[in-house]
């Protein structure tokens, strides 16, 4: 096997030459799930060195994750996490920018050849063949993108008391399930154990730093898997993981295990674990 299919890992222990393919795989989050008897929520993040998640768009609508650090292997790796969800968290702003052809579908291992490998992983274990889908806005102010709203997959919605119900029964009729919080804000408890009442056990956020926050603030996060790129690259507005308010408590994370890939700009994979 080439370096360049190849990562060395640093932690828990020093191996050379481990695949590259099956890395996150082998983390068996359902098992972890399963373990707990409780969601197993995890987020993902690639960052540069400098902890710059996202950069303005160059048509001025919005962020983006940079060219300069977003990568093949990384992507693989975010596939692999995903594949093993029960539900994937997004955002209305995902659905603004799928609408609007700025975002592609979250898991793409049916639709690309470089994840051929992992085609048949979900149905060997019984699972639908797309992890459910779910949307944290309280605003609803989001369209349902044809191909959810045609398709088989779970769609829910998740919002606040002070949503607009009119707008609620309207996702309702576009074949999305909505669910409504006792508070004017959802919250990260709130959301994992309605999340729990509907069969999710394995939780995935693919969502961004306020989401992050979100999960964090109420001690629902288990781990973080975080890819940082040896590149520096700057600019303003500066975006990070977290965005949100000083945390009242703050979250303890402990090392779980780290990778060096020297493919590129070199990069070390991450995985840290909530310390309670």
């Amino acid at each position: 096997m080439s370096d360049e299919q190849c990562v060395t890992q640093l932690y828990p222990q020093l191996r050379h030459d481990l695949p590259l393919a099956g890395l996150y795989l082998d983390h068996d989050l359902r098992r972890q799930a399963e373990r707990v008897r409780q969601p197993f929520v995890v987020a993902n993040f690639v960052t540069s060195l400098d902890g710059r998640i996202a950069v303005p768009r160059d048509d001025g609508k919005g962020l983006a994750v940079p060219e300069s650090t977003a990568n093949d292997r990384d992507w693989r790796l975010f596939q692999e996490l995903a594949i093993q969800a029960d539900v994937i968290i997004s955002s209305g702003r995902y659905l603004r920018d799928y609408a609007a052809g700025r975002a592609q579908e979250i898991l793409r291992v049916y639709d690309d050849p470089r994840f051929e490998d992992l085609h048949g992983w979900r149905a060997d274990r019984g699972l639908p063949p797309q992890p459910a889908l779910a949307v944290i806005s309280n605003s609803l102010d989001f369209p349902i993108p044809p191909v959810l709203a045609q398709g088989s997959r779970d769609l829910v919605v998740f919002t606040g008391a002070g949503a607009d119900p009119a707008r609620v029964r309207e996702l309702e009729r576009q074949s999305s399930r909505v669910i409504v919080a006792d508070e004017e804000q959802v919250t990260g408890r709130w959301l994992v154990e309605a999340m729990a009442t509907l069969g999710y056990q394995t939780i995935y956020s693919a969502a961004g730093p306020r989401v992050l926050h979100m999960l964090l603030a109420g001690q629902v996060l288990e781990r973080l898997y975080l890819t940082m790129v040896g590149r520096l690259i700057g600019g303003a507005p500066y975006a990070g993981i977290v965005d949100g308010a000083l945390l009242d408590t703050p979250v303890d994370m402990r090392l779980h295990s780290m990778y060096h890939d020297i493919a590129g700009a070199g990069q070390l994979f991450m995985c840290y674990e909530r310390q309670d």
